[in-house]
């Protein structure tokens, strides 16, 4: 069984209903939308299939949404559980083919697939575990050159995106995940109110399988960067970060450092020998 929930804020129907349309196509068997808007105006989109349970809920933070879905996934025994923004789609058998590689992945306890915006450009979602540098400075230093040279290592560019590889942070935007492994590392971390509650739950499954990306199948994210554009998003955000810190270390952390050694390492094997990262 394969379970799924969106989180909506007074999304735009319009972009809802294309997802919808993908999700009822697809083997998932039961979609959660979560309304955390401050109406209930989206309740007639649970009319378009019979795959949709609509539950309006307080806006409590995108974690607190979720966790309603995943509640619901654990206690009905679902086999997995997608995590779905509203402003992804995709074409064709996305979701068939990512159980079909979890499936045969039994030590995969989540896996992200190839994300392009919607003009087809590669979105560089696959992450090394951030440093306060990596998340700081990407937003704050002033010097372009060197800004560009930190996000290709952070973002793995020289992996080039087409191979199947282990990542340790994975976007929240589409994750797929085991629930056998969310049943022992919990579900997201609810004093995340928006931010960050991916990477701390990419994290805590990390310690307990492997957490993958998949580029056989993909999927289109429109990926608006609302807290470059929003200050109340902006604020949102450094309060995740440093929430984020705060829990698994600053400078200090050695565990993220033999991680990221070790990702690294792997990834060179899977390049031509004259590629460097």
């Amino acid at each position: 069984m394969v379970t799924a929930s969106i989180v909506a804020y007074h999304t735009p129907v319009d972009e809802l209903t294309h997802l919808l349309d993908c999700i009822i196509q697809s083997k998932i068997d039961t979609l959660y939308l979560i309304d955390n808007s401050s109406n209930d105006s989206l309740r007639e989109l649970g009319n378009k299939s019979s795959k949709i349970v609509y539950i309006y809920s307080d806006n409590l933070g995108y974690g607190h949404g979720h966790n309603i879905a995943i509640r619901k996934a654990i206690e009905r025994n679902s086999d997995y559980h997608v995590v779905i923004n509203p402003d992804v789609y995709w074409e064709g058998a996305v979701i068939e083919g990512l159980q079909a590689f979890m499936n045969k992945q039994q030590d995969c306890g989540l896996v992200m697939p190839k994300v392009l915006y919607p003009n087809g450009e590669l979105q560089y979602l696959c992450k090394l575990l951030p440093t306060p540098m990596d998340l700081f400075g990407r937003r704050f230093l002033p010097f372009k050159g060197i800004k560009q040279k930190r996000d290709a290592r952070f973002e793995l560019h020289a992996s080039g995106y087409d191979k199947t590889m282990e990542v340790p942070s994975l976007s929240g935007c589409f994750m797929f995940m085991r629930v056998e492994v969310l049943r022992k590392v919990g579900m997201f971390d609810e004093r995340f109110f928006m931010y960050a509650e991916d990477l701390d739950l990419c994290r805590r499954i990390g310690e307990v399988s492997k957490t993958m990306y998949y580029p056989g199948v993909t999927i289109y994210h429109a990926y608006g960067k609302g807290s470059y554009k929003n200050k109340k998003l902006l604020k949102y955000h450094i309060c995740s970060v440093i929430k984020y810190f705060n829990k698994w270390g600053w400078i200090w952390d050695g565990k993220r450092n033999r991680i990221n050694r070790r990702i690294l390492g792997s990834i060179v094997k899977l390049l031509p020998p004259q590629s460097e990262l």
